[in-house]
C-alpha cells in the first residue's frame, strides 16, 4: 500500500486535488468528512463537544453548528486544543479503520488539514502540499464559502505557516492559476504514485546512471525528509539515521540520488529491517552486501573486510532516487561515510578535488551504455582514489576531535 498525505491551508484547494486523484483511482480518505461523521447527533462525539462548549454549539436540530462551535475554539489556544483533544483520537480511529479496509496494493490519498501542524509527515510515503497565499485564500473563502473575513484570517493564522508546509512537502502543487489549470499537474503526479506503487508490489528499486547533476540546495531538505521517515520507520531498531554521501556536502555536484545511512547494532538488526523497509518503498537489493575495503585489503589494509559488510536497500519512487546504507554501529563503514562526508563539508580543497574526480569518473561512465556497466566504469575511475582519501579523511578526523553529532 502507497500513502499518500495530502494538505494545504484552508481554501487552498484540496478538495480539487482530491477528486482529480480519487477520479484517477487513488483510494481517498479525507479527514474532515471524517470530522463530520464523528460528531452527527447521537455520536459521543457530539455529546462530548456539548459537553466541553455548551449547548449553544447545536443547531435546533440538533446538528452541530459549525460555525458557532469556531466562534468559541478558534480564536482561544488553550479551547482550540481542547477542541483537538477530544476530535482527534475519533478522527484517527476512524482513518484507521478506512485505511485497513483499502486493497493492499492500493494508493491511499490521506486529505489532511494538519498534517503538518500534527508532525505526521513521516507516516507516509510521500507528503502532498496545495499551496495558495493566505490573501488569495481569505478572498476564496469570504466570495465562495461565505465565510465573515474575520473568521477565515482567525482560521488561517491557527494553521501553519507556508513556510512550515514547504519544509514538509515532497511534492509542492502551486493552485494560484485559473481554475483547471493544475489539473495536467496532478495527472503527472499520478503517473508517479503509480510507478511508485508498481515498484513496491514487486520490490523494485530504482537505478540512477552515473551523470552528475549541478550542485542542488533542495537535496538538503529532500535528506532531511527521507531521514525522518526512516527513523519513523526504524525506531528504535536504529541507532541513527543520517544522510550521507555526495548531496549531503553544500555546493557539491552529485548523481541525483539521496545517499542515507541506517546504523544498526548488528548485521541481525539491519536483516530485521528488511520487510519494514521495503514495505515503507525502499526495497532490499540482495546483491549488495559489502562495501569496498578502503584501504584494499591487502595493500595496506587495517581491518577484516567482513567489517565492511552492510545491507543495501533503495527507494521504489521514480520522482526522488535514494540509497539507503545500513551498517553497523562502530564498524569501518559506518564510521567513514560519517567522516568523509563531514571532511569535505570542512575542507573546500578535498571537495573540488572530489568533484574532479567525480567528473572523470562520469565521462568514463558517458557511453551510452546500460546503468549496471556504466556504474561499473564509473567505479572503476573512483575506487582508487579511496585508499588515500580513507587516511587522510581518518587523519583530519583525529586531528579535529571529530564526532558523529547528528547531521
Amino acid at each position: 500500500m502507497l500513502r499518500i498525505g495530502l494538505t494545504g491551508g484552508i481554501g487552498a484547494g484540496k478538495s480539487t486535488v482530491s477528486r482529480i486523484l480519487g477520479d484517477l483511482g487513488a483510494v481517498v480518505v479525507d479527514a474532515d468528512l471524517i470530522a463530520r461523521e464523528v460528531v452527527e447527533p447521537g455520536t459521543p462525539g457530539l455529546a462530548a463537544l456539548v459537553a466541553e462548549f455548551g449547548p449553544e454549539i447545536l443547531q435546533p436540530d440538533g446538528q452541530l453548528d459549525r460555525p458557532a462551535l469556531a466562534a468559541k475554539a478558534f480564536g482561544d489556544e488553550a479551547a482550540r486544543g481542547r477542541l483537538n483533544g477530544i476530535l482527534h483520537p475519533l478522527i484517527g480511529a476512524r482513518t484507521a479503520e478506512l485505511v485497513d479496509a483499502a486493497p493492499a496494493d492500493s494508493v491511499v490519498l490521506q486529505d489532511i488539514p494538519l498534517l503538518v501542524e500534527g508532525g505526521m509527515g513521516a507516516a507516509f510515503n510521500l507528503v502532498v502540499v496545495v499551496y495558495v497565499d493566505a490573501a488569495e485564500r481569505v478572498r476564496r473563502l469570504v466570495e465562495l464559502r461565505g465565510m465573515p473575513e474575520g473568521d477565515a484570517r482567525a482560521r488561517i493564522s491557527s494553521q501553519a505557516t507556508d513556510d512550515q508546509r514547504r519544509a514538509a512537502a515532497d511534492v509542492w502543487l502551486d493552485n494560484s492559476g485559473p481554475q483547471g489549470a493544475l489539473d495536467p499537474v496532478v495527472k503527472a503526479l499520478w503517473e508517479r504514485l503509480q510507478g511508485y506503487a508498481e515498484n513496491i508490489a514487486n520490490s523494485v528499486a530504482v537505478r540512477v546512471p552515473p551523470v552528475l547533476a549541478a550542485a542542488n540546495p533542495v537535496w538538503a531538505e529532500q535528506g532531511r525528509r527521507l531521514v525522518e521517515r526512516l527513523r519513523f520507520v526504524c525506531g528504535e531498531d536504529a541507532v541513527r539515521v543520517d544522510h550521507v554521501g555526495s548531496t549531503a556536502v553544500p555546493g557539491l555536484d552529485a548523481k541525483d540520488v539521496i545517499d542515507l545511512q541506517v546504523t544498526v547494532r548488528n548485521l541481525d538488526a539491519a536483516d530485521a529491517l528488511a520487510e519494514r523497509l521495503a514495505g515503507a518503498g525502499f526495497p532490499r537489493v540482495a546483491d549488495v552486501t559489502r562495501d569496498d575495503p578502503k584501504p584494499i585489503y591487502g595493500i595496506g589494509g587495517e581491518a577484516d573486510p567482513s567489517l565492511w559488510d552492510k545491507r543495501f536497500h533503495a527507494s521504489a519512487d521514480p520522482g526522488r532516487p535514494a540509497h539507503v546504507h545500513v551498517r553497523v554501529d562502530g564498524w569501518p563503514g559506518q564510521r567513514f561515510a560519517l567522516v568523509f562526508r563531514d571532511w569535505l563539508r570542512a575542507d573546500p580543497a578535498a571537495r573540488d578535488e572530489y568533484l574532479d574526480l567525480k567528473r572523470r569518473a562520469a565521462a568514463a561512465a558517458a557511453d551510452g551504455s546500460d546503468v549496471e556497466a556504466a556504474t561499473a566504469r564509473y567505479l572503476d575511475v573512483k575506487t582508487p582514489w579511496f585508499d588515500d582519501a580513507y587516511h587522510r579523511a581518518m587523519g583530519w578526523a583525529e586531528k579535529t576531535g571529530w564526532t558523529a553529532a547528528d547531521r
